[in-house]
């Protein structure tokens, strides 16, 4: 009979907390119907590559910076943006590690209020050198010696959307590819630079 009397406890608690969050979820449904917020666009706006050296060890260094015009088309919906982490790429190996082409988003946190765009400077720091697969270290020099590179940025965000005073979170993923011109840069490997660029890949 203790048993008969936990399991009914027990059955009267879950059902009592199935009851509470049904309602809640409910609501939040409506309200994502009724302000139906959209994916966020995503643009590569310039691109500045300075200092591209790979060396015989396969050791690549370089300095780039790039700003993302993101765009929220949504009608009734703010976004909050808590992180931006990127990392940058070449035919799918990363260029440095955890010390090697740091990142830094400006603005790292911010708002963008409903149907707005919002410029997001992203900077790589791989001055102090990463080592690429040797194989993919000299196709990178192939396309050097060629007069352009092709590179990838892979942002990770963390946003919420703001419905009145409901927030839900979201981890949009951004994937942008550079095409840049490069040619000597003052005696220290290539440089180069765009002034804009394709639109980006995000999922969601």
């Amino acid at each position: 009979s203790c048993c008969c009397g936990s399991l009914k406890y027990c059955c009267k608690f879950f059902g009592g907390l199935l009851g509470a969050l049904f309602p809640i979820g409910v609501i939040i449904l409506i309200y994502w119907a009724i302000f139906q917020p959209h994916q966020i666009r995503a643009t590569v706006g310039s691109a500045t590559l300075t200092g591209l050296t790979v060396t015989n060890a396969s050791v690549v260094s370089y300095r780039l910076a790039v700003t993302l015009d993101i765009y929220n088309p949504s009608l009734r919906v703010g976004i909050y943006y808590d992180t931006l982490d990127a990392e940058l790429s070449y035919r799918g190996a990363s260029l440095g590690g955890p010390a090697v082409g740091a990142s830094t988003a400006s603005p790292a946190e911010f708002y963008q209020r409903r149907k707005s765009w919002e410029t997001v400077k992203v900077e790589f720091d791989g001055s102090s050198g990463g080592i690429l697969p040797g194989d993919v270290a000299a196709e990178l020099e192939k396309e050097m010696g060629r007069g352009t590179v092709s590179l990838e940025v892979a942002v990770d965000a963390r946003v919420r959307y703001r419905f009145n005073t409901i927030k839900i979170r979201q981890k949009p993923n951004l994937w942008c590819s550079l095409t840049i011109p490069v040619k000597p840069d003052q005696g220290r490997g290539v440089g180069g630079a765009l002034t804009s660029g394709d639109r980006c890949s995000v999922k969601y």
